[in-house]
């Protein structure tokens, strides 16, 4: 694993992250943890790979961009909507206090689990639920990672951040000549990571980079 966190690191170097804290988070984190066997050949490699329930585990370099921009503190309280493997997770829980994590899909929320207790993370609290309501029992948050597209802005998200909170999610980009595309197709849609902060009236909007999710549905998935 060390030669491997060692290229790893290297390749995220060279894709322009240089933060210390989350760079020693990518190293310490086994991606390989959080795949399947059919692909542990590729865990380390900066691709994106197949999880569970037709969703994806992005590449670590967009894993490592996304931690950086969300500006994450060892003071904050994070809410994390789409556990999925739990390697994001992973990464926030060294960076972070506390991270509250939700997923629909029971299997993946089963999953991430045990993989955090198999890595003894005891700072991240996870729930089956609704990542489109959030977690009101334990706003406000300082930091809110949405791993999902969103058409629009969820205003209850935005609702559950302290006043000076970042929200970071990849945003559907509309096109006034085309309609939105339904929730099958969304994960085709242009999208655009944007940073939200919120203020004491209403929010700010910064769009930074193209990214490709699957898409956030509302409900538990059955």
């Amino acid at each position: 694993m060390d030669e491997q966190a060692a290229r790893l690191g290297l390749a995220l170097r060279q894709a322009g992250i240089f933060d210390p804290p989350v760079l020693a988070a990518m190293q310490k984190t086994p991606r390989n943890l959080f795949v399947s066997e059919t692909y542990q050949t590729h865990a380390w490699h900066d691709e994106a790979l197949p999880i569970d329930c037709n969703q994806t585990i992005s590449q670590p370099s967009l894993v490592a961009y996304m931690s950086v921009a969300l500006k994450v503190s060892k003071r904050d309280k994070v809410l994390e909507i789409g556990t999925g493997s739990g390697y994001q997770t992973a990464i926030l829980a060294h960076l972070c206090r506390r991270v509250y994590s939700l997923e629909r899909h029971s299997i993946l929320y089963k999953q991430a689990r045990a993989r955090f207790h198999t890595l003894g993370l005891s700072n991240i609290t996870s729930m089956l639920g609704d990542g489109l309501k959030g977690w009101p029992q334990q706003a406000p948050f300082d930091r809110i990672m949405v791993t999902a597209a969103a058409e629009t802005i969820p205003e209850e998200l935005v609702n559950q951040l302290k006043i000076g909170g970042l929200m970071l999610l990849p945003l559907v980009e509309k096109n006034p000549t085309q309609p939105i595309a339904p929730e099958w197709d969304r994960a085709y849609a242009i999208q655009k990571l944007v940073r939200v902060t919120r203020l004491e009236q209403g929010f700010d909007c910064e769009e930074l980079i193209a990214v490709q999710f699957v898409p956030l549905i509302a409900g538990i998935a059955k």
